[in-house]
């Protein structure tokens, strides 16, 4: 018998508030150099849908921060997994903003939304261990990942992994990236399993890139020239993060199945995080070319096009969504195997192989 880090309650938070295309035409977009574009808004609308799939996305209601939307998350995996949530002993929140209130421009960690989230849950173990992790996009898959190492490593059984965050409220309203983020929260518990048969995580795989790639996200002014250049917001260099993404994140997904010892053709899901539509679907295309194969019908459920980019809360959402058969023509069946993936700002990447 060995022991197997098997994810056995999931649930997510889809805020209530929706925005649409649509709702972006009297926008005032600029260039990076505080330029006007050279087109109309429905052109860029037009176009940026084409590119990222994004229709619509999700933002929070004013009264609710990032801690809020985790821990409603976290009561329905808690509720999922049918534990006593007094025997956690970790709970690992990913995040890269902390709590962001409603019309303010501060970031608040103190606390860390990891403590807000144990105090909002009532939970008076004082062995249960809260901490956050900045880990960018792949912040939620690399929660699980060190829950993994804590139960391997015999220091526990049950965690708390928790991807949550309100980028509606740190987007610079003038840079049509703007149209990209969303709100939205994912939660999981990791519980270590005896079993003779291989199940849960098989393998995994992260790197970390900063020569050149450092800074491909990062919190700079807005592209008004009019607003205060002492307020930050999340900036991205869209075009190198394409190619980022395409050129390393087939190879840590590869990394990751090989060392599982599973083959491509028992691969049914990859849950990638919904950052674009294009991109995920290029990297697909490059990960299944690497093992000569043709990428499945199906393989890849994206949620992108009606929740947009919620950071750290895509993929445990996807995989919320599909488990419990709200996504059309997805469905997760016993001993499918899957891969999750990520990628995001630091620049980071990260894949788990795992068999459900």
């Amino acid at each position: 018998m060995s022991t197997y880090s098997v994810i056995t309650g999931i649930g997510s938070h889809i805020p209530s508030i929706v925005k649409k295309n649509e709702d972006f035409l009297n926008a005032n977009f600029l260039n990076d150099d505080g330029t006007p574009f050279a087109y109309e808004n429905d052109i860029v609308i037009d176009k940026f849908k084409s590119i990222t799939g994004i229709e619509e996305r999700r933002y929070a209601e004013p009264e609710l921060n990032s801690s809020d939307l985790g821990f409603f998350a976290a009561q329905k995996a808690i509720e999922d997994a049918g534990i006593d949530q007094e025997e956690l002993d970790y709970i690992i929140v990913a995040h890269n903003f902390g709590d962001v209130k409603s019309g303010t421009i501060q970031c608040d960690v103190l606390p860390s939304l990891a403590s807000r989230i144990k105090f909002n849950l009532g939970i008076n173990n004082p062995n249960c261990v809260a901490y956050d992790i900045l880990f960018g996009c792949p912040g939620w898959v690399q929660g699980v990942i060190q829950a993994e190492a804590f139960i391997k490593a015999g220091i526990a059984k049950k965690c708390l992994v928790i991807g949550t965050e309100t980028l509606s409220r740190v987007v610079d309203p003038f840079d049509r990236d703007s149209m990209i983020f969303a709100d939205g929260a994912g939660a999981c518990i990791v519980e270590g399993v005896e079993s003779d048969v291989p199940s849960g995580i098989l393998s995994h795989a992260t790197q970390t890139h900063t020569t050149e790639e450092c800074y491909y996200l990062y919190f700079g002014e807005s592209f008004s020239k009019t607003e205060d250049p002492n307020v930050r917001y999340i900036k991205m260099l869209g075009r190198k993060i394409y190619e980022y993404g395409l050129n390393h994140v087939p190879l840590a997904m590869k990394a990751a199945l090989d060392k599982s010892g599973v083959d491509i053709s028992e691969v049914k899901k990859v849950f990638i995080h919904q950052a674009n539509e294009k991109m995920d679907e290029a990297i697909l295309k490059r990960f299944y070319r690497l093992y000569k194969s043709k990428v499945p019908s199906g393989v890849m459920p994206m949620s992108i096009h009606k929740l947009g980019n919620s950071s750290v809360a895509t993929v445990p959402t996807l995989f919320d969504l599909v488990k419990r058969g709200q996504m059309e023509d997805q469905e997760l069946n016993k001993g499918d195997v899957v891969i999750l993936a990520s990628v995001g700002a630091g620049m980071n990447i990260n894949a788990i192989v795992y068999r459900y």
